[in-house]
């Protein structure tokens, strides 16, 4: 394991085989997995789908990898946070055991491109943030974002017991299935992401106190003042962005 790259490589094949039962893979669909490691997963997606785009920042393992993939297997040996996903082969479904380090920045680099489902194993912390409700401990700026542009769902826990080397946390498996359409009315996205992201960086102020610090507030009114932000669903933030984004007071 190279501690650097996050590598904890899964072991169990019973596991790999329900990850590629729950994104039901045809020969029909494009699959993009990132990291396959030492190919267990990659192996049995490939026998399913039409194609698999694999990649993995590891040279050694991008080598290694080259001897035992089929065909249908495109390998790629870059930094998925470096790729512009438009550049590569179009894809449909993802299914990947994410390297914990790269989580939240790799979920919402997927999040702003268009794919149909995508199955991950996550750090269980992290997994429980996005599908967490408000008033949940888990309930964050990310919970909130996935909310906005997908609906997710948590399949089942896995013991850390599956992985190679054995990391400090169990992980979890979730579904991950873009929206068509926003579940509410935003009027300016960028407002409504930067009011998430100033919420939750003071989550333990009332939302008077944070609004009036970035916003004159004081010639509106603005609902929900007394309350602290996990006590606020997505679409009454996006109540908030609304307000702010109308009176144009940013």
């Amino acid at each position: 394991m190279k501690n650097k790259l996050g590598q904890n490589f899964l072991i169990n094949n019973d596991i790999a085989k329900k990850e590629v039962a729950y994104a039901d893979i045809s020969k029909q669909d494009t699959v993009l997995e990132i990291g396959p490691g030492k190919g267990i997963l990659t192996q049995l997606i490939a026998e399913k789908a039409k194609k698999v785009i694999a990649i993995e920042i590891d040279k050694k393992l991008i080598d290694n990898l080259k001897d035992i993939l089929p065909d249908n297997v495109e390998l790629i040996n870059d930094d998925v946070l470096k790729i512009d996903f438009q550049n590569i082969s179009k894809f449909n479904k993802v299914v990947s055991n994410l390297p914990y380090h790269i989580s939240s920045p790799v979920t919402f680099k997927l999040l702003n491109h268009n794919f149909d489902l995508a199955i991950l194993i996550f750090q269980k912390e992290f997994g429980q943030r996005i599908i967490a409700n408000k008033n949940s401990n888990h309930y964050s700026r990310l919970s909130v974002m996935v909310y906005y542009k997908a609906i997710s769902k948590l399949l089942e826990y896995i013991s850390k017991e599956n992985f190679k080397p054995i990391p400090k946390v169990d992980s979890c498996v979730i579904q991950i299935a873009p929206r068509k359409n926003p579940p509410f009315e935003v009027l300016n996205e960028n407002m409504f992401f930067e009011i998430t992201k100033k919420l939750f960086n003071n989550r333990r102020k009332k939302i008077k106190n944070i609004l009036s610090k970035f916003y004159d507030i004081s010639n509106c009114t603005v609902p929900f003042l007394d309350n602290r932000v996990e006590e606020l669903s997505p679409k009454q933030i996006g109540e908030l962005s609304n307000i702010i984004f109308k009176n144009n007071i940013y």
